[in-house]
């Protein structure tokens, strides 16, 4: 891509992986994070990835969980819902109504940068793949900024700052391989998480305040589709502003 329009917004969801290896205090760091970013005045999310399923033993929930089916828990301030299939976490932001993700793990995704915990020096080169902002904890790497529980403050800035999402399609549009390359070009300053054509085109379609990435190719159909039946409508004037609002 040579050149980007800037089309960041800044009410754009926030968002940053907490990555390492076991026992290195990822969940140390995202709990610390999110304090600190509520503390801002900001809402928090926080997804988990985790090797075990997760902890229902001996709960009516447990009782009615079988496979292909989703069971909702609803209770005195908090709700839930449980599918018996992995998700995955791209799918299940238009469900989450947050100014900040905070991702604990995944080290896989591509498509977010990363603040990084390491237990040793070595463990940079595997884990930062040209997608991290920083490290936290006693060990640093060479080119980040390194943060700890006494300068947390700092790190929520940062990632208030620079954190972003992309959506994780793959498209190669923008002229990446991947995501992974978009988002590398983002962290190294020479382009906006806003400019990633899945999301800067003429068509957006939002889910909760979301904005859905639409394959630039798929955008074009609907694209095309919709104006042609809003030629067939009356009041109709090409090149007016459009607003569809689709309710279940």
């Amino acid at each position: 891509m040579s050149a980007y329009r800037s089309s960041h917004t800044e009410d754009a969801v926030k968002a940053v992986s907490i990555i390492g290896f076991k026992n290195s205090g990822k969940t140390t760091c995202t709990a610390l994070l999110a304090d600190a970013l509520e503390a801002r005045g900001l809402t928090v999310a926080v997804a988990k990835h985790t090797h075990h399923s997760l902890d229902k033993a001996e709960t009516d929930t447990a009782r009615l969980m079988k496979p292909g089916r989703t069971v909702i828990g609803i209770a005195e301030g908090e709700c839930a819902v449980f599918w018996s299939t992995r998700r995955h976490l791209a799918d299940l932001l238009p469900l989450v109504c947050a100014d900040v993700l905070l991702v604990e793990g995944g080290k896989s995704l591509g498509w977010l940068p990363r603040v990084l915990c390491l237990r040793e020096a070595g463990e940079a080169q595997a884990l930062d793949r040209g997608l991290a902002l920083a490290t936290f904890g006693g060990v640093g790497a060479e080119g980040l900024p390194r943060f700890d529980a006494a300068s947390v403050e700092a790190l929520a800035e940062l990632v208030a700052e620079r954190g972003f999402v992309l959506p994780g399609l793959d498209c190669g549009a923008c002229g990446q391989q991947d995501c992974a390359g978009f988002a590398r070009m983002v962290v190294a300053h020479q382009a906006v998480a806003g400019d990633c054509c899945s999301v800067d085109g003429p068509l957006s379609v939002t889910v909760n305040g979301h904005q859905l990435g639409l394959n630039p190719f798929v955008a074009r159909i609907v694209s095309g589709a919709l104006k042609g039946m809003l030629a067939e409508l009356k009041g109709y004037s090409p090149g007016a502003e459009v607003v569809i609002r689709l309710a279940e």
